[in-house]
C-alpha cells in the first residue's frame, strides 16, 4: 500500500501519516528524515544534499526524487509506505511517477486532509510551546493546567513565530500556489481521496482507514 499524504500546513497530515504507518506496519517517510539519515550516514546522495543545504539553497527536485526512490527501495518498504511532505510540487510529482514507472510501481492513494484556511489559522494561532522542554499545548484543545506555564517543567509557554497568523497566512499562500495543484494532478491519476480534516483526529483516522480498507 503506497500512500501520499496531502494537505495544507497545520491540517494534521503528519499525525495521520504516523498513525497509518503504525496501523499497517509500513514506514512513515518524510523528506526531512531522508535528508538527515543520508547526511548522517555520509552517502553520496547525502553529501550532494548537504552541499545545497550548507549553501542555503533548496535541494533540486531530481536529487530529492533520487533520495526518495532510494529510500522506498529498502526492504522495509516492500509492503508499502506513507509519503509525508513529498511531493510538494507538480514537477516533483511527475518525477516521482516517472521514477516509479521505471521500477514498475505506482502510488495507490493520495489522501487529502482538507481543512479550510480559517480553521488552520485558528488552530495554529492557539498553539503554545514551552521555552524549556519544547512541550506543545493548545489554548482550547490541550490547555496547560495553569495558563502560560508548562505542566512538565514550569517554564513559560510562548506563541512561536511560525504559528503567528501572519506567518501561517504566508505559508498557506505558498501551499495554494505550489502544492494545491497536486490535488488536481492526483485526481487525474485516479487515486485522490479527500477526508474532512476539521473533524476530531480519531474520526479523520477512521475515515482514512475506511478508504484504505481497515
Amino acid at each position: 500500500m503506497k500512500i501520499i499524504m496531502l494537505g495544507a500546513p497545520g491540517a494534521g497530515k503528519g499525525t495521520q501519516a504516523k498513525q497509518i504507518a503504525d496501523k499497517y506496519t509500513i514506514p512513515h517517510i518524510s523528506t526531512g528524515d531522508i535528508f538527515r539519515a543520508n547526511i548522517k550516514e555520509g552517502t553520496e546522495l547525502g553529501k550532494k544534499a548537504k552541499s545545497y543545504m550548507d549553501a542555503g539553497g533548496l535541494v533540486p527536485d531530481e536529487l530529492v526524487v533520487d533520495l526518495v526512490i532510494d529510500r522506498i527501495g529498502k526492504d522495509d518498504c516492500k509492503n508499502g509506505f506513507v509519503l509525508d511532505g513529498f511531493p510538494r510540487t507538480i514537477p516533483q510529482a511527475e518525477a516521482l511517477t516517472d521514477a516509479l514507472n521505471k521500477i514498475d510501481q505506482k502510488m495507490d492513494f493520495a489522501i487529502d486532509v482538507d481543512v479550510p484556511d480559517a480553521n488552520i489559522i485558528d488552530r495554529m494561532g492557539g498553539r503554545r510551546a514551552c521555552v524549556g522542554c519544547g512541550a506543545t499545548y493548545h489554548v482550547i484543545t490541550i490547555p496547560p493546567k495553569k495558563e502560560g506555564v508548562c505542566d512538565r517543567c514550569g517554564e513559560n509557554l510562548i506563541l512561536r513565530d511560525d504559528d503567528k497568523p501572519e506567518t501561517v497566512k504566508k505559508r498557506l499562500d505558498v501551499y495554494h500556489e505550489q502544492t494545491q495543484p497536486l490535488i488536481d494532478y492526483y485526481k487525474k491519476e485516479g487515486i485522490l481521496k479527500t477526508v474532512d480534516g476539521t473533524q476530531d483526529m480519531e474520526k479523520v483516522f477512521a475515515d482514512i482507514t475506511a478508504i484504505l480498507g481497515a
